[in-house]
């Protein structure tokens, strides 16, 4: 048992409704007897993903002494979950399937140096990015702006809220984007360990907003890198909500180990 982050859930607000059970990428919690109820303290592990989907607030995450969060555990228990929901796809899946839309092709962009001049001569500010698609679900881990780069991990609210985010952090790197409250954790951990496997990455960057909901980027960050097996030093930022760099900590990834 340990002291750790884990979703605590009310069920005098819970009315069942079940959205807190679709958002959870752990498969953590589910509905018993018309209430949301977790299933396992070993299949959480205390991000809060599900917390904005439920509209009764009746989720929140508390810090007490719980069991560990036990990754090989919940992939089984995912993969006995999606068995049991196992459905023949549909003639829309089938065609969905076979669409690819043409923004996911990955090209390289060349940043426009700072100095010159913009179409017009509106003074447009120059953008930094070097390359597309930018969401960690979309990018291809074998792709050539990858190789050797320094990697900047940021969360999606980070860009608006920093007026010089282009400047101050993604100049002369190699950007993925992503949200932890949002998105599939479990799947962000795999993404990034591929990019670290493939790619002799000279850095890694985590840069995130200082709401609760944000902090677990860095956990991804150092996930992917026990997953992967890489030494790396890795960088975590912290923006606060006016936009400005509120601490920047440089960590060691070396000792990392997959639990």
């Amino acid at each position: 048992m340990v002291i750790r982050n884990i979703v605590k859930i009310d069920e005098d607000k819970c009315n069942g409704r079940g959205l807190c059970a679709k958002a959870c990428a752990e498969g953590a919690i589910a509905i018993i007897d018309g209430k949301a109820r977790l299933v396992s303290e070993i299949y959480c592990d205390g991000l809060g993903a599900c917390i904005g989907h439920c509209p009764q607030g009746a989720i929140t995450v508390e810090q007490r002494e719980s069991a560990e969060f036990d990754e090989e555990a919940t992939k089984k228990h995912l993969a006995e979950l999606e068995g049991k929901s196992q459905k023949k796809p549909t003639r829309h899946a089938d065609m969905s399937a076979a669409f690819m839309c043409p923004g996911l092709m990955a090209k390289q962009i060349r940043p426009k140096a700072a100095d010159a001049k913009t179409d017009g001569g509106n003074g447009d500010v120059p953008s930094e990015l070097s390359h597309w698609p930018v969401q960690l679900k979309l990018v291809n881990p074998n792709a050539s702006y990858f190789k050797g780069a320094d990697l900047l991990l940021a969360a999606d609210c980070v860009p608006f809220a920093m007026g010089d985010f282009h400047a101050k952090l993604l100049k002369g790197k190699s950007l993925a984007v992503g949200c932890p409250k949002l998105d599939d954790v479990q799947y962000y951990i795999d993404k990034l360990a591929q990019i670290l496997k493939s790619n002799q990455l000279k850095s890694l960057t985590v840069v995130h907003m200082e709401v609760p909901c944000c902090s677990g980027l860095p956990m991804v960050a150092e996930r992917a890198i026990a997953l992967a097996g890489v030494r790396i030093e890795f960088k975590d930022v912290t923006i606060a909500l006016d936009g400005t760099l509120k601490t920047s900590v440089g960590k060691s990834a070396g000792d990392f180990a997959v639990k």
